[in-house]
């Protein structure tokens, strides 16, 4: 059961930091038509708290649900745990679109074409993002029955939704974000492969390539690789899969683009197979979908969970932590019950799997505060401890809310039945966490720091968001290190790397291309074990990262079973969102550099 004293901290809520400040008022805090704001920051989270909790009234009394709206106030106020930003930006108003992410089918018909863009325009509108599979579509150049003329292809329907995506904000407040997968045996997967170049094309869309496990073993075989019409199944022709291979990663090398996405492995782990095969997942990866199919988001805090005594070495309150993952997962349930479904269909498969994604954030954050280096094998370690708890404990939160509540309404059609009632399909999910960690004032998702000061780009608009890390200003406090020197070091370059601190420190806040690129991936294959859906993480590469680097770095996720892998090295791209260091023309906080 959940004991709700150990979910409120003992500690002063936390400040926001400035930054945080602005990525509430810019896309959170809610106004009048006067455009002014009328909440604050406590008003946001009690706004949402009140929301989710009228849910209980289904299965509870009134006093239940006010008692529930004080525990879900408790953990997104002192920032144990926040949800995704619809859920934030429209829980308790008249939108009421709640869910992170959707997957929506193209099926191989103008009109069912055009339905997924329409579908599309609302989710975007509303909040969510948007994942597709383009594979039903016929190749380019193809005979179409119907008028006697030929089929443009994937690519430029694809062309078509990032156009459309280009002129919605999502909930008015940010663009909207697709995943675009085409599976490796479409007729036109090498023209797929290549079509973000020049840079700027389709750049409201990640790409992935659906993978397959044949698909891999040709690869390692240097063997033939046939490509196969999506309606008649005839091959259309056969090349060698090596080519195809090399073009992937070449992509990959010059933009970041493909990722792959690891269809068999993720099947393999469908919790209802008997619903049909996922072929697709949200924008960035972390959640696998059936057609039609939305999740709802949320992330613990790690680093809020990290604490020191007077005198004492820092420790995890596991105990903490195993309140507040209860208290998250039914938060999540909740959302389900309240959410606005745009269709039918998606309100009718939400209800049936009740699919929920409890991750985390703060992650490197947290492993500072331990002094534990993220290239090492204690964090790794540290990780599958982590990411097992709180996939456990999530588990047993969500039979517990099957024994009051009931079970998904496809629990007898899920890899659970007969033997295991529980309210959920999935319960865990690790998510990129872009602008929730700025509130909560941490580290993204499970990624490494990716400088110690940094200025952030294109997160609201044209405005750059400069930043020094917190953490590591405590810790040079706490242990008499911030020196004018060791300050500037970290201003010039977002590193410690020519700074005068001893090696140990260095290693302790070493930055995401400072680490080998091999532990970024075992950091994702730890969490990967013991997560329900699938982890969006970025291997990052340096700049001078060969082509044979991603090669290794694809080939060994796919041999270590993770649902999908993306890389992205320094500088390939023109355009970047975060970049080491803070220009002496930008303003910084005063505080943060005395």
């Amino acid at each position: 059961m959940v004991n709700l004293q150990n979910i409120s901290t003992k500690l002063l809520m936390a400040r926001f930091s400035e930054n945080a400040l602005k990525v509430l008022q810019r896309r959170y805090l809610c106004k009048n038509t006067r455009g002014n704001f009328i909440e604050t920051a406590d008003d946001l989270f009690r706004r949402v708290a009140k929301a989710v909790a009228k849910a209980e009234l289904v299965w509870s009394p009134p006093s239940e649900a006010v008692k529930w709206e004080e525990a879900f106030y408790h953990i997104m106020d002192d920032l144990l745990f926040l949800p995704n930003s619809p859920t934030l930006m429209n829980a308790g108003t008249s939108l009421s679109q709640l869910s992170a992410c959707f997957v929506l089918p193209v099926e191989d018909h103008m009109e069912k074409i055009f339905n997924a863009l329409k579908w599309a325009a609302l989710v975007q509108q509303s909040g969510g993002g948007t994942g597709f599979n383009f594979s039903s579509l016929r190749p380019r150049h193809d005979f179409v029955n119907g008028t006697g003329g030929s089929a443009s292809g994937p690519v430029s329907f694809m062309k078509i939704f990032d156009a459309a995506t280009e002129h919605i904000k999502q909930g008015g407040k940010r663009r909207g974000a697709n995943m675009g997968i085409l599976n490796v045996e479409h007729p036109d997967i090498e023209e797929f492969i290549v079509c973000k170049r020049p840079e700027g094309a389709v750049h409201n869309f990640n790409l992935s390539v659906g993978i397959s496990d044949e698909f891999m073993e040709a690869v390692s075989s240097h063997g033939p690789w046939k490509l196969i019409h999506p309606n008649t199944k005839a091959v259309v022709k056969s090349i060698p899969a090596r080519n195809l291979w090399d073009s992937m990663v070449e992509n990959a090398w010059l933009s970041g683009d493909p990722g792959l996405v690891f269809l068999d492995t993720i099947n393999a782990q469908n919790p209802t197979p008997q619903l049909g095969k996922m072929e697709a997942t949200n924008p960035c990866g972390e959640v696998p979908l059936l057609p039609f199919e939305s999740c709802n988001l949320g992330s613990i805090n790690f680093s809020q969970f990290v604490q020191r005594e007077k005198n004492k070495e820092p420790f995890i309150n596991w105990e903490q932590l195993a309140s507040t993952v209860a208290v998250a997962t039914r938060f999540l349930d909740d959302v389900i019950e309240i959410n606005h479904y745009l269709t039918p269909e998606m309100e009718r498969i939400a209800l049936g799997n009740r699919k929920i994604g409890l991750g985390i954030m703060g992650w490197a954050d947290g492993l500072c505060k331990l002094e534990v280096p993220y290239e090492s094998n204690e964090a790794v370690r540290l990780a599958k401890k982590t990411m097992e708890f709180i996939n456990d404990r999530s588990f047993r939160s969500s039979v517990e809310l099957a024994s009051a509540r009931g079970v998904f309404n496809n629990w007898n059609k899920s890899i659970y039945f007969p033997g295991t009632p529980v309210r959920n399909a999935t319960r865990t999910s690790i998510a990129p966490t872009g602008t929730i960690s700025i509130i909560a004032n941490t580290s993204p998702s499970i990624e490494p720091l990716f400088a110690l000061a940094y200025e952030r780009k294109h997160v609201l608009e044209d405005e750059t968001l400069p930043e020094i890390n917190q953490t590591l200003l405590n810790y040079l406090d706490l242990y008499g290190l911030n020196s004018t020197n060791v300050l500037e070091c970290i201003k010039s370059t977002g590193t410690l790397g020519s700074s005068i601190v001893p090696s140990h420190v260095k290693n302790i806040f070493k930055t995401a291309l400072e680490i080998k690129p091999a532990w970024h991936l075992k950091h994702q294959i730890a969490f990967q074990q013991h997560t329900d859906n699938a982890v969006s993480k970025t291997i990052n590469l340096p700049s001078a990262s060969s082509m044979k680097d991603v090669d290794d770095i694809y080939t060994a996720a796919w041999k270590s079973k993770v649902k999908g892998i993306t890389i992205f090295r320094d500088r390939s791209r023109a355009t970047q969102v975060i970049h080491p260091g803070i220009r002496t023309t930008t303003k910084v906080c005063k505080i943060c550099m005395e």
